[in-house]
């Protein structure tokens, strides 16, 4: 992509909602050919293909020794259609390092938005919990929290309808004077 095309890219996308960040990532290995072909995929497969992402755009460096480890590491730039898009990719990819290039100043997010992120995060991290659980508990301590979880989500369900029908016009009672 040419660069006046990636501006021209960035500024559409930043007018829209978007954002332009600089993601930096590590990665280290006993053997240090395996490295940069690793890099390059988490960059050139899993990130660029990743929902949400306009682009990807960056530098690998070297693999360095590090006492009885290689390392090297990568500098992306990344276009974002949307917050939500950003955080899924952290999420997913945990980035050493992470610097918002654009928009500048404020970020005015829409409460529809936020709340479309705040539910991705609820799940990506009851997601996350429910891996490591299962990898940890026993099967009669699993089953106790999968229960838990069943009612924390009935739970939810009710905090979210009630939330929509406080948000439905109500008659005010009319009060004497």
């Amino acid at each position: 992509m040419a660069k006046s095309e990636m501006s021209e890219i960035t500024e559409k996308t930043i007018s829209k909602g978007g954002i332009l960040t600089k993601l930096y990532f590590d990665m280290q290995s006993e053997k240090q050919e395996e490295l940069q072909p690793l890099m390059v995929d988490l960059i050139n497969v899993r990130l660029l293909k990743s929902p949400g992402v306009v682009y990807a755009a960056g530098s690998i460096d070297e693999p360095i020794k590090l006492e009885d480890v290689y390392s090297t590491n990568a500098i992306v730039d990344v276009l974002f259609t949307d917050i939500g898009a950003l955080i899924q990719v952290i999420f997913s990819f945990s980035p050493v390092g992470i610097e918002v290039i654009r928009p500048e100043g404020d970020f005015v997010i829409k409460s529809s938005q936020l709340h479309a992120v705040l539910t991705s995060l609820s799940q990506m991290s009851m997601d996350y919990s429910k891996y490591i659980l299962t990898k940890v508990l026993k099967p009669e301590d699993l089953e106790k929290v999968n229960k838990e979880l069943r009612i924390r989500e009935e739970m939810g369900k009710k905090a979210i309808n009630e939330i929509s029908s406080d948000k439905a016009p109500k008659e005010e009672p009319l009060q004497d004077k």
